[in-house]
């Protein structure tokens, strides 16, 4: 460590060096004593200056590392002191005597004098304080919300480094955001079947036609060896008609005809309701969960067996959000809302074990919305088409006959998702604007329930504090309605 010796006798050029002086920080006591000797710490920006002064005539000034900090002498009382790189060293003070006036620390770091004068300007009426820790900002002080911190970070990056900014701040209140969801889903199917099937015969010629045809051994009394003819059963249509026609031919015939028109339109809708504080995340699930049982690679069950724990995999109505308030009542939204359900045409077995699939819309969105503005998740359509012909080989193509020869099914779906979200900002409310819904019923008088049969009687509530008329009047208008619709509290 190199250490740099300045005599003041040599001081002859105390003119304008334009450096502010920190009599606190750096003036020295007249008095002597070991505990009096160590002045405090002189921060200093790099590239900038201190004047150090003293209320007794310096004689010999000395820095510790002149590669961090330089002296120069000024009067026989003051000291100037230049920040050359980040560091941190020590100044010692001599009298003409030779005793120690003051030993003090020379911190040089960065420019925290420029940047607590940007964050005035650019945030007046915050308590964000700035000071320098090593080579790094420190941030402390309490401000108003998240976005005021953030700006502050990012003005103290640009004067040490995004790695060199640490954040003390605390916010000046916790505040709370309830999110509004809505999960609205429309379900629309249109389905049509329509299925022949047909038994034909005549000397040694016979034979079945339609959906589940099959030859299965029977008592002989077929035209096929001992086999029986047969068609899959008719269950679940609408309708069903038979008929039979001779001399087709040659043949004689027997037509069964069934019919099956569907049309449906379903709609879900789950509204859950979330609180959660600026900067915390919430979630929320409506649905289930179901087992799936997982083979462990490394364990072994009874009889040599690969050990199987169960995991249970959740669907339903989903929500996860996490809000941040920023300046102006803006608030920032990470959503990501799910909804899904057990599709068991996905679902898959697994040694005699079956596991259902999922059926899954998912998204996930980062916005930003002030107090009590909505917005909309929308185009989560989905469409199913399906058509099937089942016939025989040429007669199924004939025009007219070839009807009797074939069945055909067709099936639609259309499946569209909406969500709409909304923030608010919530507050505490008083104790008195709490009441339950056990508040408007008083116990039963037992001859009013032998005599009227009223299983309970009515609570007159007064007003809640604070409701003006108008509110009270609403209030009544709407407990008249609720009684008109006959809702019993």
């Amino acid at each position: 460590m190199a250490i740099k010796h300045t005599a003041l006798s040599a001081l002859a050029f105390a003119t304008a060096l334009g450096a502010a002086t920190v009599p606190h920080a750096a003036t020295a006591q007249s008095g002597y004593a070991s505990e009096s000797m160590h002045a405090g710490t002189v921060e200093i920006p790099v590239n900038k200056s201190q004047v150090v002064t003293a209320d007794v005539p310096i004689d010999r000034a000395m820095i510790g590392n002149d590669s961090i900090a330089d002296i120069l002498p000024v009067s026989d009382r003051s000291v100037y002191v230049l920040g050359k790189e980040i560091g941190t060293t020590s100044l010692t003070l001599y009298d003409r005597s030779n005793r120690v006036i003051a030993v003090m620390d020379i911190a040089v770091g960065p420019d925290v004098l420029s940047l607590r004068e940007q964050m005035a300007d650019l945030m007046p009426g915050e308590g964000v304080d700035a000071r320098m820790t090593g080579d790094s900002i420190l941030l402390s002080g309490t401000v108003s919300d998240v976005g005021v911190a953030d700006r502050a970070v990012q003005l103290a990056a640009a004067y040490a480094g995004e790695d060199k900014v640490v954040n003390l701040m605390t916010l000046g209140g916790s505040q709370q955001v309830m999110l509004e969801v809505r999960f609205a889903e429309v379900s629309r199917s249109i389905g049509k079947d329509l299925g022949v099937r047909t038994f034909f015969g005549a000397n040694r010629v016979s034979g079945a036609t339609g959906p589940g045809s099959q030859l299965t051994p029977g008592d002989g009394t077929s035209n096929f060896g001992n086999g029986d003819l047969g068609v899959g059963d008719v269950t679940n249509a609408f309708g069903v008609i038979t008929r039979s026609f001779t001399d087709i031919l040659g043949l004689d015939v027997d037509v069964a005809l069934d019919a099956l028109e569907e049309k449906g339109l379903a709609k879900t809708l789950a509204e859950p309701t979330l609180v959660a504080l600026s900067g915390q995340q919430a979630s929320f699930l409506a649905g289930g969960e179901f087992p799936v049982p997982v083979v462990q690679s490394g364990g072994v069950g009874g009889g040599g067996q690969a050990g199987i724990t169960v995991e249970f995999k959740s669907f339903g109505v989903g929500l996860g959000f996490t809000p941040t308030v920023l300046s102006n009542k803006v608030i920032n939204l990470i959503v990501e809302p799910e909804v899904s359900s057990i599709d068991q045409s996905a679902s898959i077995t697994l040694n005699g074990i079956r596991i259902p699939g999922l059926q899954t819309r998912r998204a996930s969105t980062v916005l930003e919305l002030r107090d009590g503005e909505s917005f909309a998740i929308a185009g989560l359509l989905q469409r199913d088409f399906q058509t099937t012909v089942n016939q025989v080989p040429l007669l199924g193509s004939i025009p007219l006959i070839g009807t009797l020869f074939r069945s055909t099914s067709f099936q639609k779906g259309e499946t569209e998702l909406l969500i709409i979200v909304t923030p608010r900002l919530v507050a505490p409310i008083r104790p008195e604007q709490v009441q339950l819904p056990t508040d408007r019923v008083k116990d039963p008088i037992q001859a009013d329930v032998l005599l009227n049969g009223n299983a309970h009687r009515t609570n007159d509530l007064p007003p809640i504090a604070g409701d003006t008329p108008a509110n009270t009047q609403q209030g009544t208008e709407t407990n008249a309605q609720e009684a008109a619709d006959g809702y019993e509290y």
